[in-house]
Parts: C-alpha cells; sequence; structure tokens
C-alpha cells in the first residue's frame, strides 16, 4: 500500500477494478504470474533519472517468460517522511527502494549529509517499517516515498518534492503469459537479442536491421547474460508491432543472423496523444487500402 505502482495501476480504469494483491518485491511480483498465482504482474522497469530498474529488465529477459500487455508512465515526486515528533535534526538513517534514493542524492546531500541510506524493498515498504519501529535507527530514520503512504502509515512529512530533477518520472509494465495485445497504431516492442559472436559491427550488424526498415528505437542498452565474463545481450524497445510486417520482417532476419532473439511483447504505448495517434493511423492505413484497391481495380 502507498506505492507508486500502485499509484500507477489506479490510474487505469480497468486495472483498479482488478483484485489486487502485494508482494514484497519485484521479483516476487513476476514469479507469481509466471507460476500463475495471479493473472497478470505490475512493475516499475525503468525511471527518467537512474534509468533501468535492472531487477525488473533481467528477470523479464532471462528467468521468465511473461510478456508484456502494456506501458504506464508515471510522474514521480518523492516526499521524506518520519514518525510524529522525529525533525529533520533528529534523522540518522534514510530508507528507501534504492533508485529513490540515488533519485534524491543532492538532496540528501545538502539537507542530511550525515544520515546513512538504507535500501527497502520498496519506497512503501521503507514508510511502513517506520511506522511499526522499535530499533532505534529507524524510530530517528525518515523514509523517501510517495506522500500518500504518510497517510497510508501514519506518518510526518518533513519535506515534499525532494527529487534531484522535476521531470522526474517511472515507467511501469503490466506482464502476463502468452498473451499479446492486439495492435493500436501505437505500439512498442521488447526484444533481446543475444550476439552470436562478439566481434567487430556486431551492434552495427543488428542495428541496420531496424534501420533500414526505417524503424525507430525507443531503448537500447546492453545487459550480461550471465553466461561469462564480457558476455553481453541487447535490450531493445522500438516503434512497431509484432503484427506489422515491417517489424515482424526486421525481427525475421535478426532471428536468421543471430543465435537467439527473445520477444517481450508488442503492446500499446503511453502517452498523453494515444487516442488521436491511433486516429491518424487508422484513417492513414484506410486511405492506403483504397489506393491499393483502385490499382488493383485497373488490372486487366
Amino acid at each position: 500500500m502507498g506505492t507508486f505502482s500502485e499509484q500507477a495501476l489506479l490510474g487505469q480504469a480497468d486495472l483498479a477494478q482488478a483484485t489486487l494483491r502485494a508482494l514484497d518485491t519485484f521479483a516476487d511480483v513476476l514469479l507469481a504470474a509466471e507460476d500463475g498465482e495471479v493473472d497478470y504482474a505490475f512493475v516499475a522497469i525503468e525511471n527518467a533519472i537512474e534509468g533501468t530498474v535492472n531487477i525488473t529488465q533481467d528477470a523479464l529477459a532471462f528467468d521468465t517468460d511473461l510478456l508484456v500487455q502494456r506501458e504506464v508512465v508515471l510522474p514521480v515526486h518523492l516526499d521524506l517522511m518520519a514518525r510524529p515528533g522525529v525533525e529533520l535534526s533528529d534523522i540518522t538513517h534514510v530508507y528507501s527502494f534504492p533508485h529513490a534514493l540515488a533519485q534524491c542524492r543532492k538532496w540528501m546531500a545538502t539537507n542530511l549529509p550525515g544520515a546513512v541510506p538504507e535500501p527497502s524493498n520498496s519506497t512503501a515498504d521503507a514508510a511502513r517499517m517506520l511506522a511499526g519501529a522499535t530499533d532505534e535507527h529507524l524510530v530517528h530514520g525518515a523514509a523517501i516515498a510517495p506522500g500518500h503512504a504518510a497517510e497510508v502509515y501514519g506518518l510526518h512529512v518533513l519535506a515534499r518534492a525532494i527529487e534531484d530533477h522535476d521531470d522526474n518520472a517511472t515507467r511501469f509494465v503490466l506482464v502476463a503469459p502468452k498473451t499479446i495485445p492486439a495492435p493500436t497504431g501505437h505500439d512498442k516492442t521488447s526484444i533481446v537479442v543475444f550476439q552470436r559472436a562478439d566481434e567487430p559491427g556486431s551492434l552495427l550488424s543488428i542495428l541496420q536491421e531496424f534501420a533500414a526498415r526505417n524503424i525507430n528505437l525507443t531503448k537500447l542498452e546492453s545487459r550480461p547474460t550471465r553466461r561469462g565474463l564480457g558476455d553481453y545481450c541487447f535490450v531493445i524497445d522500438l516503434e512497431g508491432h509484432i503484427a506489422d510486417e515491417v517489424v515482424a520482417d526486421a525481427l525475421r532476419s535478426l532471428k536468421s543472423k543471430h543465435a537467439e532473439v527473445k520477444f517481450m511483447g508488442s503492446y500499446p504505448a503511453a502517452g498523453s496523444a494515444e487516442h488521436e495517434v491511433r486516429q491518424e493511423v487508422a484513417d492513414a492505413q484506410r486511405r492506403a487500402d483504397d489506393w491499393i484497391a483502385e490499382l488493383r481495380a485497373r488490372v486487366v
């Protein structure tokens, strides 16, 4: 309760109607979906300041066969909170999810230079620990969490919006086994490409498959494969859907040229203009269909 994940999920009208089950860690959430204990998992995967949430990314890339169903982007504001009666000058330790601690590094260096940052399973878990604390470090500690967590756990907000950058946002993904949502015209596809050999031009040969087809990449990063030191794969998000022939052709070519390509989903992309973009694409496709039909009508 009181996490950014919950806030982002409840912002989706259909998901807000579902029966929710909270688990301790992102790994637990993903494994519950993999094992069929829940229908869907909803987890953070990327932050605008700290980048990829590697726990989530690696679990999807290496440990599970879950597919992304949609993405949700949530603006993030972080508050500093403590037990009633605790003042800023009393704080010796600050608890939060590692990404949240990193997002407030400058503020903490200026306002709490002597406080020790302590990682927790989530921002809300840090607030929950403080609320039931008996340990001295927790009693005189603070948590970095969403403002709503203070209301949920009876804490006092000492400072609001302490993130180091105003445009902070976190990207979440809804995942489930097997299912691929139908294309909307405003979609993304996520894959992992494993190199056949570590040789000059390996990454270039992968990127050329997309450049040749005018496919835009929205994310590209390398991750260790866990198969040996120096053995890396590439995690790629691209615009388009597996149902789009140009995307399918690119993936087909990658699959034939590289040792392994893991498909992680085609899904609706987040964005404030989703409906307008989809309508524009639908109109363009209809005009193209009419054009092709008119040309074919001339065949004798």
